[in-house]
């Protein structure tokens, strides 16, 4: 890991979003990687942890509108399924989406520090964890945090995003 002085403004922005919802231990857990941790597999391989343990951020869009779904990194998202629950159709979103939505590049998208809110859904299988491990505005950084604190920073909608 790099020194902990490392920086970069989408962090800074997530830390600023962290602290300003009262999750300080959180925004103080953010580490650096000395290489990016741009899957599920090399962030918990970096942390070791399993990789269940890691929030991936991923972007879709539910119709037209961009959602952020932060999924067990032990999952891949069922679009169909999703879509079912959420009432409309769940797509990838392109990098332009990504980027305009949430201000940070695709590897490193954080759960908070977006221009605006974004509709999120928050994996309920996060829910079986002590802690989980989410990116945090770049991909070469993550920071701890747990599923409720997931779902009040965010706002988001507790749901599965895949079928049993």
């Amino acid at each position: 890991m790099s020194s902990p002085t490392t920086s970069h403004p989408a962090v800074e922005q997530v830390r600023a979003a962290l602290v300003e919802a009262g999750a300080t231990d959180a925004a103080r857990g953010i580490r650096w990687f000395d290489d990016a941790v741009t899957t599920a597999a090399a962030a918990a391989d970096a942390l070791g942890v399993e990789v269940a343990a890691i929030a991936n951020s991923l972007v879709f869009t539910l119709d037209d509108t961009p959602l952020l779904v932060l999924t067990s990194g032990a999952h891949r998202v069922d679009t169909a399924f999703l879509g079912d629950r959420l009432g409309g159709r769940v797509g990838r979103a392109s990098k332009e989406v990504v980027k305009e939505a949430t201000g940070q590049v695709i590897g490193g998208v954080a759960p908070v520090g977006h221009p605006a809110p974004v509709r999120t859904v928050v994996d309920t299988a996060l829910a079986d964890l002590d802690v989980v491990w989410a990116a945090a505005g770049h991909a070469r950084t993550v920071f701890p945090t747990t599923f409720d604190e997931l779902v009040r920073l965010t706002g988001g909608e507790p749901s599965p995003v895949t079928p049993d």
